[in-house]
């Protein structure tokens, strides 16, 4: 068993700690993709990423002549997430990396579901529309559920599985809660495939389409002003 402290000790490490970080996007990565985010050898990336798997953090699987490598699950990238909102940054010390930032927290994804100020944005929007009760825990009323099935999430389906439907998860950036759990990643699916955000094929950033403007602010009354950091 992986006590509290030696998880902790895990991610002291600076290399550890950006591999993980990586990883927040929900896609697999191969050892050298690691190493080369980390700054590292692929020797130490893959020493690294053993220790990480043995504390079940990630998980490994083998196809070819790689290794990829992918957090354990969604409670790891929450837990991620919650200890990120303890760190304090450094000032970017490029317009690049300003502008990558300012990306990161108007829209990204935490894992598999959505974050940033949409994130919230979304969460806010589903409570004060009263498809969402958050007290005593989150809750979907029965407006939420015919909500969500409009919009084609097959709530039912997931209530059968073993995730939890609704989880918040404290956001890096925001400091506030945005939706996780099950329910949270089926409204990411949702989002790409009815092409609200576009994904890059690397990074978390999110870019919200002229389409999901239309739509966010049809169907929750999120306007691009929401997402502005002002």
């Amino acid at each position: 068993m992986t006590g509290l402290a030696d998880v902790a000790r895990l991610l002291g490490d600076d290399s550890r700690a950006a591999m993980c970080t990586a990883m927040l996007d929900g896609r697999a990565w191969t050892v050298g993709e690691l190493a080369a985010r980390a700054g590292i050898g692929k020797a130490a990336a893959s020493e690294h990423v053993a220790r990480l798997a043995d504390a079940a953090l990630v998980r490994t699987e083998t196809s070819g002549r790689n290794k990829y490598v992918r957090l354990a699950g969604p409670h790891v990238a929450e837990a991620l997430e919650a200890l990120g909102t303890l760190a304090r940054e450094d000032s970017p010390t490029s317009l690049g990396a300003a502008r990558d930032r300012r990306r990161l927290a108007a829209a990204r994804t935490c894992y598999d579901h959505l974050a940033g100020r949409l994130g919230v944005s979304v969460l806010d929007a589903l409570v004060a529309r009263g498809l969402l009760r958050v007290r005593p825990g989150l809750d979907l009323t029965r407006d939420g559920r015919a909500w969500f099935r409009d919009v084609g999430v097959d709530v039912v389906r997931l209530e059968a599985a073993r995730r939890p439907v609704l989880r918040d998860c404290l956001d890096l950036t925001e400091r506030r809660p945005h939706l996780a759990g099950g329910l949270g990643a089926a409204l990411l699916d949702v989002a790409m495939h009815r092409e609200w955000v576009r994904r890059p094929a690397h990074g978390r950033a999110l870019a919200v389409t002229c389409r999901g403007q239309r739509e966010l602010e049809a169907l929750l009354g999120i306007t691009p002003a929401d997402l502005d950091a002002g």
